[in-house]
């Protein structure tokens, strides 16, 4: 997965010359033909099931660094119970952290597995979703360093002995609530990837359409709960976490049906196959 190869480029400068001058063995050299690519077309199973487990681990992980760690020691509207619990596990809290960062790191190969199983179906769709979902992992990454800013408040260091400690763990609670909205923001991205990949998967032939729908409702969900966390925080309060459950359900069907079934090989190859020439 980690060692894709590219020989789509001219072997010589001469060769680059000679596809330009009208020579068409080496134009169609030139052509994009990825080592990634053909290997995909020969045994997508191979790779649909490789972004299956890893797409489980980014959702164990995310569950671990959500429910787990901020679940545990993030008590709602009580910054001292908060802030304590922090120094008290503060190796918990930085594998929290380092946990989020490994799932974006994951997301990565995923994203490139989910364009390549549905390049056959619109290669510019699958494209817009990869960039989309590409600028929610930027988001999050960099939303990490919200939750750095409690261990820096807590360790007592001399330039912070101007605020009070009440007002040290206020200060750490409005990082941490700042990261939740940030998460929110970033989940914008993956919800629009998501209604462009359910729509890809719906039309493909080669995975189920009930698979396309789920993934559809899961960028909805993530949509209404993302944008009522930016205009409506009380709603977003009172629909959390219900209104995620069909995002849940979605993601965790794709990656589990990917590791079991893969795609239909058939239709696979029918859409993948290049459109014949005709003389």
């Amino acid at each position: 997965m980690n060692s894709f190869g590219n020989n789509g480029e001219p072997e010589s400068l001469t060769d680059g010359l000679d596809s330009s001058a009208g020579r068409p063995g080496n134009a169609s050299r030139s052509v994009e033909n990825p080592d990634m690519n053909s290997s995909f077309e020969r045994s997508p199973q191979l790779y649909a099931r490789l972004g299956g487990v890893l797409y489980l681990a980014i959702i164990a992980l995310g569950m671990f660094g959500e429910l787990f760690v901020r679940g545990t020691l993030v008590v709602s509207g009580d910054a001292a119970a908060t802030a304590d619990n922090i120094e008290a596990s503060q190796l918990l809290w930085r594998a929290g952290i380092i946990g989020d960062l490994l799932m974006h790191v994951l997301d990565v190969p995923v994203i490139v597995v989910l364009y390549l199983l549905l390049k056959p179906v619109s290669k510019s769709l699958a494209l817009l979703a990869t960039l989309i979902n590409l600028v929610q992992t930027a988001v999050l990454v960099a939303n990490k360093l919200s939750l750095l800013v409690p261990l820096y408040l807590l360790e007592n260091s001399g330039y912070l002995k101007e605020f009070s400690s009440a007002q040290l763990d206020a200060l750490s609670y409005l990082a941490i609530k700042a990261h939740g909205f940030g998460f929110g923001v970033g989940l914008i991205f993956f919800g629009f990837a998501c209604l462009v990949r359910g729509y890809l998967i719906f039309r493909s032939g080669y995975l189920p359409r009930a698979l396309g729908v789920l993934i559809l409702l899961a960028g909805l969900s993530y949509l209404i709960n993302s944008f009522a966390l930016l205009l409506a925080p009380s709603f977003a309060t009172s629909i959390f976490p219900a209104i995620l459950l069909p995002a849940f359900v979605g993601e965790l069907f794709l990656c589990l049906w990917l590791i079991i079934k893969g795609v239909n090989l058939e239709r696979w190859q029918q859409r993948a196959a290049p459109p014949q020439k005709h003389d």
